[in-house]
């Protein structure tokens, strides 16, 4: 009787297992809604719409990614099912979006740069299934990126773009943002943000002040924060490269052929005779040897 209970009771728990497993499928189904009803509100011509469920969208995968690693409860199904509803929200709903707003007149130019788009959050996300999953860092801009800055570029002015002069820049915009998605520049993650743990009282009157600021000028505010990460990567490589350039030559200068030109010009005077020192090899070394350490 008690194995019979005993069994019952395993049971039970490994259903109770395979529901909390459902929890994070239902943000990831959200986000496959919000990126799915996103295109039809791109086709009706509802831009500001559109960009709005795009955000919404990332808001889901966000949680969807979060809850599922707080209740440890990740799973190949569910990262699988994560990575199409990505396909859908963050790949085909900002190239149609972008597409219906800034890049339909020239057609043929607009339908190529839009499917670029979603051709590079496709291998984007490719890249990330295949690589581990332990490394800080995201090689590429992360695809919820690319596509919130396409949905807060149409947000800063929702109706379609009618000016001519103004395709080139929408065309720089979006390829310049797919290029950052499939490049290896380094993204932080977050990942290492423990939400489990105590934070200072101040970390609350700063999260505060942040929704503050959303209420006042929302699209300003996203804007300019996800401008600052986008451009985090590329200026902290382009800095390291320069104070590589501007550190390393002069170190090469100073270095042996420094300590050979110190020793061809040193007068004879001024080197030891060390057929005359008495004591030989313990006498004490010249300098140009071991004391030009920073050379």
């Amino acid at each position: 009787m008690s194995a019979r209970k005993g069994h019952r009771r395993g049971r039970g728990s490994e259903r109770l297992r395979k529901g909390v497993y459902l929890l994070p499928s239902l943000f990831t189904v959200g986000n496959i809604f919000c990126g799915f009803f996103s295109m039809v509100q791109s086709v009706r011509g509802e831009l500001g719409t559109a960009a709005v469920l795009i955000l919404v969208a990332v808001v889901a995968d966000v949680l969807d990614g979060r809850i599922a690693r707080l209740t440890n409860t990740t799973s190949p199904f569910g990262e699988a099912l994560d990575s199409l509803a990505d396909v859908i929200s963050f790949g085909a709903a900002p190239a149609l979006l972008a597409f219906t707003w800034g890049l339909w007149q020239k057609p043929r130019l607009g339908f190529a740069v839009a499917f670029l788009f979603l051709v590079a959050g496709a291998i984007r996300l490719a890249r990330f299934n295949a690589a581990a999953h332990d490394d800080p860092t995201f090689r590429g801009l992360p695809i919820p990126g690319g596509a919130s800055a396409i949905a807060l570029l149409v947000l800063v002015s929702p109706e379609p773009v009618t000016h001519t002069a103004f395709l080139p820049v929408v065309v720089v915009f979006v390829l310049a943002t797919a290029l950052l998605m499939v490049s290896n520049l380094p993204y932080p993650s977050f990942k290492n943000v423990d939400l489990r743990k105590r934070w200072p009282s101040t970390s609350f009157f700063l999260i505060a002040a942040f929704f503050s600021l959303l209420t006042f000028a929302p699209t300003h505010v996203l804007s300019i924060l996800l401008a600052v990460y986008v451009l985090s990567a590329p200026v902290k490589v382009l800095g390291g490269k320069i104070r590589h350039r501007a550190g390393v030559p002069p170190v090469e200068a100073e270095g042996p052929q420094a300590t050979e030109a110190h020793h061809d010009t040193q007068p004879s005077q001024d080197r030891p005779d060390r057929s005359a020192d008495p004591e030989g090899p313990g006498a004490p070394q010249a300098p140009g040897g071991h004391a030009r350490s920073d050379g």
